[in-house]
């Protein structure tokens, strides 16, 4: 075992995170944690996940929800292409598998959604295999220790990341060994303050020696994000707002929305081509600016009173939905704070 595995092992036991509610061999709760994870800190995750489980404790009830449903727990975690193809993977546990995960990483990654280092870790905690994982905080465990140059998410520096981690794998403690390098990621070789003099490895730390932990990893290259706009429609009517159910593919893809109003057109123009309602009173809320990892995207409700539900707003994705609704219903974050100021009582 190398001492840099060795090490990493000795100090996870003594001073590791023991508590954690996934720390468990069922791959089907460290699957989800693990997905969950992906892109979101711990704190925010732990309320999604035992509100997730609390509804779907097992991957049969998973598989059998509506989708719907899983896009209303995921609803404000982010990033829900992960919701639907947990959804679909766990489908095709059911279907394919006998309503059980393949024990190694290579039959895991053949899941939808599962990658090379979600499914080596599953492999890992729950089966005991020999696979590296290389998470976000492995990564830049391993960018510091051994002064590896280059953005973490370019292809070559990510090969170098996969062959450096297979061949610090300890023979034994397998399980514990990965739980190692992410706490460490998580508690001490953290983002920004690393907190070096209690790092377990500082003295082989090269990017300790050379001066450089704030260097390394090397930072993402920074690109113009550009920036759209675009105007939401607020129906309101007896106490309900109308809400429109995206397409299954692209960004918010299967959420519930406001219904979005062409480049140039006016909040009447648009009531009136989608769904034949004229005369109505449309009043500019306040803006809200949300930021994707691609681009900036500022919304501009335009919210406007029906007296009565018309008949023309008919259609298997829009629904009337009252405030009590809310909860059970997947909405994008920016949507749903939208949507609840809406719901606000006018101020005096």
């Amino acid at each position: 075992m190398s001492e840099f595995a060795k090490k990493l092992i000795a100090w996870q036991r003594r001073n590791g995170r023991h508590d954690l509610p996934w720390q468990t061999q069922d791959p089907y709760c460290v699957w989800l944690s693990e997905i969950m994870l992906q892109q979101t800190q711990v704190d925010t995750v732990i309320p999604y996940y035992q509100r997730f489980l609390a509804r779907c404790p097992d991957v049969a009830s998973l598989a059998a929800a509506p989708l719907d449903d899983v896009l209303a727990l995921w609803s404000g975690l982010g990033y829900y292409a992960r919701a639907r193809n947990l959804h679909s993977a766990a489908r095709s546990v059911m279907e394919k598998h006998g309503g059980q995960f393949p024990r190694t990483a290579a039959g895991l990654a053949e899941l939808p959604g599962i990658g090379r280092s979600t499914a080596a870790a599953v492999a890992s905690f729950c089966f005991g295999e020999r696979v590296a994982i290389l998470d976000g905080n492995v990564k830049r465990v391993l960018c510091r220790h051994f002064a590896i140059e280059g953005y973490p998410g370019e292809r070559a520096v990510e090969q170098k990341l996969w062959a450096l981690a297979e061949s610090l794998l300890p023979a034994k403690d397998i399980s514990i060994y990965p739980q190692a390098q992410m706490d460490l990621g998580a508690m001490i070789c953290t983002r920004s303050k690393p907190r070096c003099l209690h790092c377990p490895v500082n003295a082989t730390c090269q990017a300790r020696a050379e001066g450089r932990e704030n260097e390394l990893p090397t930072a993402r290259p920074r690109k113009t994000v550009p920036e759209r706009s675009c105007g939401v429609l607020l129906l309101r009517c007896q106490g309900t707002i109308l809400l429109e159910q995206r397409p299954a593919a692209g960004i918010w893809g299967g959420l519930y929305s406001l219904p979005e109003m062409l480049e140039e057109e006016s909040a009447a123009e648009c009531a009136l081509r989608r769904f034949g309602l004229s005369k109505l009173k449309f009043v500019a809320g306040e803006d809200l600016h949300h930021s994707f990892t691609h681009f900036g995207l500022t919304l501009t409700p335009w919210q406007a009173e029906l007296r009565k539900l018309p008949l023309q707003v008919n259609a298997p994705n829009l629904r009337w939905v009252a405030q009590q609704e809310l909860e059970g219903i997947g909405l994008p974050a920016p949507i749903r704070k939208l949507v609840e100021r809406s719901f606000e009582p006018e101020k005096a």
